[in-house]
């Protein structure tokens, strides 16, 4: 269900309400009990996320984690060879004497 925002035209309150899209709009301002009520008119149907957030991995199946946890040793064994080859493959940089050209 979406939350829709309402200004009273009447004394200023604004306010969320969580609603079925089939519900009628509200009229009757809670504040003041004047029907000067109004939705305005907001984003649209874009999710909106408040909060502190949350992480890709938050809502991952059971057999996703499994898979990821045994390719994981895979991909650690095989960092340490790429990283040494890639320190060999360097060219040595010449030195400097101090003089500038």
């Amino acid at each position: 269900m979406p939350t829709y925002d309402y200004v009273c035209d009447s004394c200023g309150h604004e306010f969320e309400a969580f609603e079925s899209i089939k519900a009628e709009p509200q009229s009757v301002c809670p504040t003041c009990g004047v029907p000067k009520l109004r939705r305005k008119i907001g984003p649209g149907a874009a999710i909106l996320f408040k909060g502190s957030g949350f992480y890709q991995t938050d809502y991952r199946s059971d057999s996703y984690k499994q898979g990821a946890k045994a390719d994981q040793p895979a991909e650690s064994s095989a960092k340490p060879s790429e990283s040494s080859a890639s320190t060999k493959a360097e060219s040595p940089k010449p030195s400097t004497n101090g003089t500038s050209g």
